[in-house]
């Protein structure tokens, strides 16, 4: 986690006083160890896709409306590991954010939670590794909603396709471009673009296409991914 991101998740305090059973939960995730898949080879391995969707993109100002999660599972989609939550919105977005994302302004009213929404996410997860694509909205979006409902800095190992993709194909493209770009270049379909759990399949599959060349260039785990991506960053600042 980045130094800027570090003091945003202590940018405000937790709005709500949590429940006995709420610290309980809490405090159960908090004492799990790190998951192992991060050293596993992939084919014993789960990452967990992840997308959010938001009330615009001012990381300090927006608000997390819905997470979106799918699992793969030892290099395979469980229809069965899927996460999806609405966090409840005492103030909804604006039109033309809802025409984005198409949850409209009684969804997010009647949604989740947040404090459980956040929980239902904790508990899905695990400490597994994440995959996003721009990861560092989700990350910073995430880290600012649970320390405002949880109260917590919010860390988690995080693997950014926008830097890993153009890392294994730099045939394609010399750094990151726009998630369509590569749904495009691999002839993925998208159900509904922007929604999260859509967005998130459409995102393990390029995670497994991902995986695919990284095995072939001598990559076998999470950690070895994580490794070329940062590489990656550092050659674009030279």
């Amino acid at each position: 986690m980045s130094t800027w991101l570090k003091k945003l998740a202590f940018w405000r305090t937790p709005s709500v006083q949590l429940t006995a059973i709420q610290q309980d939960r809490l405090a159960r995730w908090q004492a799990l160890p790190r998951a192992a898949d991060w050293e596993q080879p992939f084919g014993s391995a789960r990452l967990d896709i992840v997308d959010v969707e938001s009330s615009g993109l001012n990381l300090r100002k927006d608000s997390l409306i819905a997470i979106g999660a799918v699992s793969l599972d030892r290099l395979l989609l469980q229809p069965t590991a899927a996460f999806e939550v609405v966090l409840r919105q005492e103030t909804v977005s604006s039109h033309e954010n809802i025409l984005i994302h198409g949850i409209s302004g009684n969804i997010q009213r009647n949604g989740h939670e947040p404090v459980e929404a956040l929980l239902d996410f904790l508990e899905f997860n695990g400490k597994r590794p994440l995959v996003a694509y721009h990861a560092f909205f989700d990350e910073a979006m995430l880290a600012r909603a649970m320390r405002q409902y949880l109260g917590f800095q919010y860390q988690a190992p995080w693997l950014d396709l926008a830097w890993l993709l153009p890392a294994l194909f730099p045939e394609h493209y010399g750094g990151p471009v726009g998630l369509d770009t590569w749904l495009k270049r691999f002839g993925i379909t998208v159900f509904a673009r922007h929604n999260a759990i859509s967005d998130c399949l459409a995102t393990a599959q390029l995670t497994r296409i991902a995986i695919e060349r990284a095995r072939k260039k001598g990559i076998y785990h999470a950690q070895g991914l994580a490794a070329l991506e940062n590489a990656k960053r550092r050659a674009s600042r030279l």
